[in-house]
């Protein structure tokens, strides 16, 4: 997912990737914006990995930093895969066999249980929802832990809007995919496409004979 970042600071970002770099005073006549602001909003998009500095010596002046944006700040700035996912999404529903449009959609689910799966098949409940929401925030999810009769993993905002606006099954798909990762019962009880503020799913052990199947 897109790395979410100020509005503000998305546009100093685009402006710095259309001078090529600059110093800050560079920055500063083509921002319009006073040195200190130009620090600041530097400082945070260093700090995100998206902007990068390096030193550069000409002649017998001192030398003075250059500011770029980084490799990962131009995946960054690329990053728009709203219309691919949903070309995508539709070309597999339309595949006529039923049986190769259940295999491709079982490696999506494959390929999502490889990128967010890194967490314990056994210990605590909670402690394996923590490992999992650890790996969806460090992937740009906005994700919560709630407590109530069952424990809750709660989606702030929901990753697959359009998709999941055209077709609801993704949302099926995702709580398959948590209940892999999870070793647990994982089943979506609330969803944004029904006007709530969030996606809740609620998680619960296997039972044994659940296990040995």
């Amino acid at each position: 997912m897109r790395l979410a970042i100020d509005p503000n600071d998305q546009n100093f970002l685009e402006q710095i990737h259309r001078m090529c770099g600059g110093t800050i005073q560079e920055i500063c006549e083509a921002a319009g914006v006073t040195a200190t602001a130009v620090r600041q909003r530097l400082g945070r998009l260093e700090a995100q990995g998206l902007v990068i500095h390096e030193v550069v010596r000409a002649g017998r002046g001192r030398p003075h930093h250059v500011f770029r944006v980084s490799d990962e700040g131009l995946r960054h700035l690329g990053e728009n895969y709203r219309d691919l996912a949903l070309i995508l999404w539709r070309s597999i529903h339309q595949i006529e066999d039923e049986s190769v449009r259940s295999a491709v959609l079982r490696q999506v689910q494959d390929e999502f249980v490889r990128r967010y799966g890194r967490v314990a098949s056994d210990g605590p409940i909670r402690d394996r929802m923590i490992q999992l929401q650890q790996e969806l925030t460090n992937n740009g999810y906005d994700v919560e832990i709630g407590d109530g009769e069952l424990p809750v993993l709660r989606e702030n905002s929901c990753p697959y809007q359009d998709l999941a606006s055209i077709d609801p099954s993704i949302c099926e798909m995702e709580a398959d995919v948590y209940s892999r990762i999870l070793n647990a019962d994982v089943s979506l009880t609330q969803c944004c496409l029904d006007g709530h503020s969030s996606c809740e799913f609620h998680v619960k052990e296997l039972t044994s004979s659940e296990t040995d199947s």
